[in-house]
């Protein structure tokens, strides 16, 4: 863990302050597990309390099911009470897409003997840095993000309706993949999104558009700080949701709004860096496949951090891309682990499982202690999957929320990678939402039933 030095966090925040006058608001805030970002409204005034690190929230913040909720289960087998809130004053700016002048600064969440909280999602993805730099190893990633723009108004289940374009009025059969005509027609608000990023800092490779109606990608350079870059991609997608909204649309990550829509998805590219700065991929093949064997140990054990939620599932029902089992191949993009072209500088894996709804924390903390356990135990891989061969190159992944969520509760390799409090806390949350699910009855069960039973 990095040193805090709070007589240094002071000054930088007086500083801020000083350079912002006009700042009226500072939300302070953390991630839940369910990726969900939590904290509270201050007065500007203060800030520079806050980067004391002195500043209090409930512990138990980053443990609420995905509506806001205490989990019993988590609660009873926790600390209750306020934890000590340390701030990461490299997060410290202004949110650029409000029309008030409102800061933000992310906290990470410390117990009352100062130590992190294994809750935090950040606390968890620092623990799998430590983890590769024991190996003397460091990893570098680029992590893309896929969404939908949809029009505010819904349809009668609540389903999410697409907007008409000019180019294919409201008959679109197709996404108009790389098409640079409906960028041009979404320039507006796709052009504030690329100027709100900018004002922030947050390091775009590309945006563009992808395989369904009012589907986009957008992508983030490669970064060594693995924490800079969860955080950059945490702020993205609040950027991306942001200026949808102020444009009278919804900037959806939902792993799959509809049954015929492509998935969202999250990607991450991830290399390893030695101790000279060299691609540790590039001069050793073996290390590679230890790294890859190691990815679908994790991916397998560990799918339910990438699928969290019960539409999630809806993403795996084959086709558009989306891995089936813990395959890997060469430049193929029907593998979950996808080894892309290059030289030996640019050679890296693809993780392509993850759903677009994940906690990028977590996903980023799986696929480093996922390639660190790889490498560690000189794991195999097996033969890469050839393409057409994915569905015959080893078992499926679970199918559905609940067989997800079994895999892992029974899991041996998730707490020793991850910590046995986050293993128990994660499985009990999603117990608690499944259960919420099932107790509802929606409308097809009503239309099926109701009258025929």
């Amino acid at each position: 863990m990095t040193s805090f030095d709070p007589v240094q966090a002071q000054a930088t925040a007086q500083q801020f302050l000083a350079d912002n006058p006009d700042i009226e608001t500072v939300e302070v805030v953390m991630t839940d597990l369910n990726g969900v970002v939590r904290g509270k409204w201050l007065p500007a005034s203060k800030l520079v309390e806050v980067a004391g690190g002195t500043t209090g929230m409930t512990i138990d913040l980053a443990t609420c099911d995905i509506w806001g909720r205490d989990v019993p289960a988590v609660i009873e087998g926790t600390r209750e009470g306020d934890g000590v809130c340390r701030p990461v004053m490299a997060s410290l700016q202004r949110l650029s897409w409000l029309e008030r002048p409102t800061a933000t600064l992310t906290v990470q969440m410390f117990d009352e003997t100062g130590e992190a909280w294994p809750l935090d999602p950040r606390t968890v993805l620092q623990q799998a840095v430590a983890r590769l730099a024991a190996l003397g190893l460091h990893a570098v990633v680029a992590p893309e993000l896929e969404f939908y723009l949809f029009g505010e108004a819904r349809g009668t289940d609540g389903e999410p309706l697409l907007p008409a374009t000019r180019l294919n009025g409201k008959n679109q059969i197709g996404g108009q993949l790389f098409s640079a005509d409906l960028m041009h027609e979404q320039a507006a608000i796709l052009t504030e999104m690329q100027q709100a990023c900018a004002a922030m800092g947050l390091p775009l490779e590309s945006l563009v558009k992808e395989l369904s109606p009012a589907q986009y990608e957008i992508n983030l350079h490669h970064n060594g700080d693995i924490l800079q870059a969860a955080d950059d991609a945490q702020m993205l997608k609040r950027v991306i949701k942001g200026v949808a909204a102020r444009h009278g649309q919804i900037a959806s990550f939902m792993a799959k709004p509809s049954r015929e829509l492509a998935g969202n998805g999250l990607h991450v590219h991830a290399s390893l860096v030695d101790g000279d700065g060299n691609n540790a991929f590039g001069a050793d093949d073996d290390l590679l496949r230890h790294a890859v064997a190691g990815l679908g140990a994790m991916a397998a054990d560990a799918f339910l951090m990438f699928a969290p939620h019960r539409n999630s599932y809806r993403r795996f029902a084959g086709g558009h891309h989306a891995p089936m089992a813990p395959t890997w191949g060469h430049d193929n993009r029907n593998v979950a682990l996808r080894i892309p072209r290059g030289g030996p500088q640019a050679r890296r894996a693809e993780h392509r499982i993850a759903g677009a709804d994940a906690n990028v924390f977590l996903v980023l903390a799986c696929v480093l202690t996922g390639m660190a356990h790889g490498i560690e135990n000189k794991l195999d891989p097996g033969p890469a999957c050839e393409p057409g061969e994915e569905h015959a190159c080893g078992p499926a992944m679970a199918r559905h929320w609940p067989g997800a969520i079994e895999r892992f509760e029974a899991s041996e390799l998730v707490p020793v990678l991850l910590g046995t409090e986050l293993h128990k806390a994660y499985a009990a949350i999603k117990r608690t939402e499944m259960a919420e699910f099932d107790a509802v009855a929606g409308r097809m069960e009503y239309d099926t039933y109701l009258v025929a039973s």
